[in-house]
């Protein structure tokens, strides 16, 4: 069973954690103010779920989850994480972040500044545009009508896939934008943005995005 490391322990890290554990896979979370201050959350998650440091997440995730502030991604490790798929959860908040720049002036995405900063990573965006309490309270099993959906999108076809067979496990369908150049689609003020959409939907939101 794949072990998933989570660097950050906010809404969306400790829902997936919840999520995860409940799916049968070993998590170990982290956050930037050491496992200590993690134990009320993983004493209620269960005992498939531990906390360590931040580098003890990205060492032993075979997978690991990056759900962290824009501003604190220099501070994420690379030498752990190179080779594994990473999980790219973040949003731009220019209030919370400070201004940047590339994004600002539409030159880069998320995605892609965190694949800049894990050039030996497999980055892949994914959970982005939903809210954490609708992780564990939307989906539905496969083929049901109206089935909610979630996006995509990486240079790398195997990161695409393992998120495609993740977001099923949570109940979703996916629709897989392409690569992170692209993943601008579903930031951040764009109509697919946290939106409740079907397959279909959010296709055509992802079509309808203007930057």
């Amino acid at each position: 069973m794949t072990r998933v490391g989570i660097i950050g322990a906010g809404h969306i890290g400790s829902t997936l954690a919840r999520g995860l554990a409940e799916r049968g896979y070993e998590v170990v979370i982290s956050n930037s103010r050491g496992p200590e201050t993690l134990n009320a959350l993983v004493d209620e998650l269960g005992p498939k779920v531990t906390a360590g440091t931040v580098t003890d997440a990205a060492a032993s995730g075979d997978v690991v989850i990056v759900t962290v502030p824009l501003k604190a991604l220099d501070q994420i490790p690379v030498e752990p994480l190179a080779g594994k798929i990473v999980l790219d959860t973040n949003n731009y908040y220019w209030e919370r972040d400070g201004r940047i720049a590339a994004l600002d002036e539409k030159r880069t995405t998320t995605t892609a500044m965190l694949q800049a900063h894990l050039p030996e990573s497999r980055v892949v965006k994914a959970f982005n545009h939903i809210l954490a309490s609708d992780i564990l309270t939307t989906g539905a099993p496969a083929g049901t009508e109206n089935r909610r959906a979630l996006a995509t999108a990486s240079d790398h076809s195997d990161a695409a896939a393992f998120v495609t067979a993740l977001y099923d496990e949570f109940g979703f369908d996916t629709v897989d934008i392409g690569s992170v150049a692209e993943s601008w689609r579903v930031e951040r003020d764009q109509p697919a943005y946290v939106a409740r959409q079907t397959k279909s939907e959010l296709e055509a939101n992802l079509a309808r995005a203007t930057r």
